[in-house]
Order: structure tokens, then C-alpha cells, then sequence
């Protein structure tokens, strides 16, 4: 039987209480106040950014896809690497062609998106009406730079991460693709992300200095081009050389054997005393086997970094990449309080 005094027209409550939901508890979360101005201020860089990274995700995918078929059909990963090398040709020039485009995102980021994040506003003014409001300009940098910082975290950590899921299964073959060359090192692991926000901040500083847009861009890239020549001279220097000596003389069969992947950075002869002599001594001697003998030459020195070595040298180097990338916002940020516009 059904109670008199319930009512057939009250629908139903979504609260605890009975109360009934506000349309601002159920619309979804959206930015707002400085966040919001900074991204829409920037929105075309941040969504350009954004837009370029999944497409390269989606290339990356798809080309991982035929890697591992081809792979796959040749016996991988159970087969000899002999077998399935053979038709490797395609597969390396494509990790080397994308792992080309991806080295120039520092200097993109940097040229782009650093260089012209505070000159623009100093150029144009907004600087200035930044600072008659109410928002301290240390307030508005921190957004303007959180902002960027957390966009280009987010998009080289992805590219990061799929480039090293792509190259995952030839990675011990460096006739595919060597882990010390910067086609590999410098895209996997934090190695990208630590390059990106440097060159990023080192462009924001540059624009916040030079307080004009294109010659800040000139400069910075510049600079990013900088940064990544000394990057590479240093690369090899951030591990820590193992040498291998031998006492068997020096005959082809008598040279050491390496780990597999290992890169050989040198070579040399070395004597019943310890003592090293480069490995083109005697080549001029006019019997090279008298000059060894007298030389007391007994076997060979070679030193190498094992690819064991390859993630410690990258969070060394990252590190100190970001160390300095700490420094210059720490600058950026003194400089902006003493003087903004």
C-alpha cells in the first residue's frame, strides 16, 4: 500500500544533506586568474608544443611496431644478431632520422619559447602593467615560468620515453644505433628534459636582459648552439674509463675482447714494466717486431666504457644541467625584483 504522504513529484537529491548539486560543483575544473592569463597569453607556443609532441609519439609508435615485426620475423630476440642485422637498414636510418629532429627541440625551445617569454613583455609593455597591479611580479614570473617549465617537462619526458621504448630492442647493436652517439644518448632518459629546460631558462634570461624579442631569439640560439657543442665534447667525460691490460703479446688474436656494446675510446702497447706506448710507436721502425722487443712490448691497453655505464652518465650529466638551470633562475628571479621594467 502505498503512504499517503509520500510525493511522486520530488525528485531525487545528489547531497549528503538534500541539497541539490550548483552548476559550479559540476563543472569540470578549469584554470583560472593568473594561470589562465599566462597560458592564454602563450597558448599558441604551449599548444603547438603539445600538438607536435603526440604527433611524434604516434610516428614513434608506429615505426617501433614495424621494428619489432621485422624483429620478430628474423627470430628476435632468440635468433643470432647476425640474422636479423641484415635487414636493419631501414629501421637505422629511421632512429637516426628522428633522433636527429628530436636534438634540435632544446635549441627550438629555447629560440621560441624562452627567448621571447619576458622580452615580449618588456618590449611591449606589459611588463609594466604587470607591475601596477595587485600581483607581485615575483607572483607573475614564477607562473609565467612554472607554466612553461611544466609544458616542456611534460612533452620531452614523453619523446624521452618512447624514443628509448623504440630503440629498447637494438640497443646493445651499435651498428644500429651506438649508445654513446648523441642520436641515442641525448634523446632517452633525463638527458632531453635537463637539456630542454636549460636552454629554455638560458633564453628567458637572454630576453630578460636584452629586452627585445628578435635579437634575443638571435642570441639564444646562439647560445643553444653553444650548449650543445660543449655538450658533446663533454659526453664521453661524465663516465668513468675502465682499461683492460694483457700479457699475451700483440697479435690480433693476443687483443683483448671487450663486453659486448662496449665503446673503445683507445689503444696501446704496454711493457713487461707497466709503462703505455701509443699504438703507432714502432709503426715508422724499420723492423716493427725489433722496435717492440726493445721496447719490452708485451701485450695491449685498452680503455673503454662499458654500456653499463650509460644511465649513471646520463643522471650525472642531467644533473649538472639542471644545477645550472637553477642558477639562472635563480638569477632571472633576483634580477626581475630589483629591476622589471
Amino acid at each position: 500500500m502505498r503512504n499517503p504522504t509520500s510525493n511522486p513529484t520530488r525528485t531525487p537529491t545528489a547531497g549528503a544533506h538534500g541539497a541539490a548539486p550548483s552548476p559550479a560543483a559540476t563543472r569540470a575544473p578549469r584554470l583560472s586568474g593568473l594561470t589562465w592569463l599566462v597560458w592564454r597569453q602563450h597558448r599558441a607556443g604551449f599548444w603547438t608544443l603539445l600538438a607536435a609532441t603526440a604527433l611524434s609519439l604516434a610516428w614513434i609508435a608506429y615505426q617501433r611496431a614495424g621494428l619489432v615485426h621485422h624483429l620478430t620475423a628474423e627470430g628476435w630476440p632468440g635468433s643470432s644478431p647476425d640474422r636479423w642485422l641484415e635487414g636493419m637498414a631501414p629501421y637505422s636510418a629511421a632512429l637516426q632520422k628522428v633522433a636527429y629532429g628530436l636534438g634540435f627541440i632544446p635549441v627550438l625551445l629555447g629560440v621560441f619559447l624562452g627567448a621571447p617569454l619576458l622580452a615580449g613583455d618588456l618590449e611591449n609593455g606589459t611588463a609594466k602593467l604587470v607591475a601596477s597591479q595587485s600581483v607581485s611580479p615575483g607572483r607573475w614570473l614564477a607562473t609565467k615560468l612554472g607554466i612553461s617549465a611544466l609544458v616542456v617537462i611534460v612533452c620531452t619526458s614523453a619523446l624521452s620515453a618512447a624514443f628509448g621504448w623504440w630503440w629498447g630492442p637494438v640497443r646493445n647493436e651499435s651498428t644500429v644505433l651506438g649508445w654513446s652517439e648523441g642520436s641515442a644518448f641525448d634523446n632517452t632518459g633525463p638527458v632531453p628534459v635537463a637539456l630542454a629546460l636549460f636552454t629554455l631558462m638560458g633564453g628567458v634570461a637572454i630576453g630578460m636582459l636584452l629586452r627585445r624579442t628578435l635579437a634575443s631569439m638571435v642570441v639564444t640560439f646562439l647560445f643553444a648552439v653553444a650548449v650543445q657543442v660543449v655538450w658533446q665534447y663533454e659526453r664521453l667525460n661524465l663516465g668513468q674509463v675502465v682499461t683492460v691490460n694483457t700479457t699475451k703479446g700483440v697479435s690480433t688474436d693476443a687483443f683483448p675482447r671487450l663486453p659486448h656494446a662496449a665503446l673503445q675510446i683507445d689503444q696501446s702497447y704496454v711493457s713487461g714494466s707497466g709503462e703505455t706506448f701509443g699504438w703507432s710507436t714502432c709503426v715508422h721502425a724499420s723492423s716493427q717486431q725489433a722496435c717492440l722487443k726493445k721496447l719490452d712490448i708485451v701485450g695491449w691497453s685498452v680503455d673503454y666504457l662499458p654500456i653499463s655505464q650509460m644511465s649513471g652518465m646520463q643522471w650525472f650529466g642531467a644533473s649538472v644541467l639542471l644545477a645550472l638551470t637553477a642558477a639562472v633562475t635563480a638569477f632571472v628571479f633576483i634580477r626581475c625584483r630589483k629591476r622589471l621594467v
